[in-house]
């Protein structure tokens, strides 16, 4: 064995330290990417999280459909436009003012 082989005894204190520090750094990158990540699903999935209703695409324009709609009803008979802060769109398409 020549002199210039090193055994696990050779190590510095500060080639360990090094070593745990980017052991941690990735630790935390890893962690971090998979709370972005995590994030990005989440928003993928729930897209209309806190709206009262949905857009639909249909063709080359979107219809605003209640999330509690009536299946039986076509999505051509519910708006076009969103409902106005004071109103709100029925199970069955048509638009009316909220009740208190």
């Amino acid at each position: 064995m020549s002199a210039e082989a090193s055994s696990p005894s050779d190590t510095s204190p500060s080639d360990t330290n090094a070593s745990s520090l980017r052991s941690s750094r990735k630790w935390i990158v890893a962690a971090v990417a998979l709370v972005f990540f995590g994030y990005l699903m989440w928003q993928v999935v729930n897209p209309y999280r806190g709206q009262r209703f949905e857009q639909v695409p249909h063709g080359d324009h979107v219809h605003y459909v209640p999330k509690e709609r009536d299946t039986d009803v076509p999505i051509s008979r519910f708006p076009t436009q969103k409902p106005g802060p004071n109103e709100r769109i029925t199970p069955d398409g048509r638009v009316v003012p909220k009740q208190p």
